[in-house]
């Protein structure tokens, strides 16, 4: 499938019925969402695609954010013109801001969209994006990695430090320049109330309940949405469980 500026976007499609897109978040390809694909297949057709700069898609310079709505434009064009659509962690904000601008999306659910909206956390430094575009051109890109995990995601440097000795972490250096297109479509992680008004299909928010901030966020981003319904999966992680997040996307999206 071809983007509107030429790029490339590699999918996969499974199952039957109405379509249901996936978008995937962090330095991840679309194996990421595999195991929701397996389990929303049954009820949907699912499409699973990478983002640009990701997997099996091209990229195309210079980056903006309005090229990736265009790229899930372009699949919800394959669709068949309309589509449900499920983002996860920084998915969900490039899935909320895509329908701000006005894509056919019919229902969209969001998974722990990581705006900061109380000071429960530290914040994000004012230049992250900036931070990770320099380790970016020395090649640094596992630092770009523990920055993100860090910084971004709050988690404590020594639980990052054996995660450079992971089998999955050379995959993840792979996509690691794909942070710097997450940090332009998150801006500086504050809630974009004027844009989400723009928002106007039934959203629905969901969170694990096991990171504070993260459910803060997901109060807030329900307050603000102009048809926002609400679920927490008690004692889930933010890396949530495909069984247990596909029944309640299965109902929300009519399976």
């Amino acid at each position: 499938m071809i983007s509107r500026d030429g790029t490339a976007i590699a999918y996969d499609r499974a199952g039957a019925g109405p379509a249901v897109i996936l978008v995937g978040g962090g330095p991840t390809d679309r194996s990421s969402n595999a195991s929701v694909v397996d389990a929303l297949a049954p009820f949907f057709t699912v499409y699973n695609y990478d983002r640009r700069g990701r997997g099996d898609s091209a990229d195309t310079a210079p980056y903006a954010a309005v090229r990736e709505y265009e790229d899930l434009g372009a699949v919800i064009v394959a669709a068949g013109g309309s589509a449900h659509v499920y983002g996860t962690s920084g998915g969900g904000i490039l899935a909320l801001r895509a329908a701000a601008h006005g894509l056919a999306i019919t229902r969209l659910a969001v998974w722990e969209a990581p705006y900061i909206v109380d000071d429960s956390r530290p914040a994000v430094p004012a230049d992250y994006r900036e931070q990770l575009i320099e380790l970016l051109s020395e090649g640094r890109r596992g630092d770009m990695l523990e920055l993100f995990f860090v910084k971004a995601v709050n988690l404590p440097v020594e639980f990052v430090a054996p995660m450079r000795q992971s089998p999955f972490w050379p995959a993840m250096e792979k996509t690691a320049h794909t942070l710097v297109y997450d940090a332009t479509v998150t801006g500086d992680f504050s809630l974009p109330i004027g844009e989400l008004a723009a928002v106007t299909m039934p959203t629905l928010v969901i969170d694990g309940g096991t990171t504070p901030w993260l459910s803060s966020t997901a109060e807030a981003l329900a307050a603000a949405l102009p048809d926002a319904h609400r679920r927490t999966l008690p004692g889930q992680p933010h890396n949530v469980d495909a069984a247990a997040i596909a029944p309640t996307l299965a109902e929300f999206f009519g399976a």
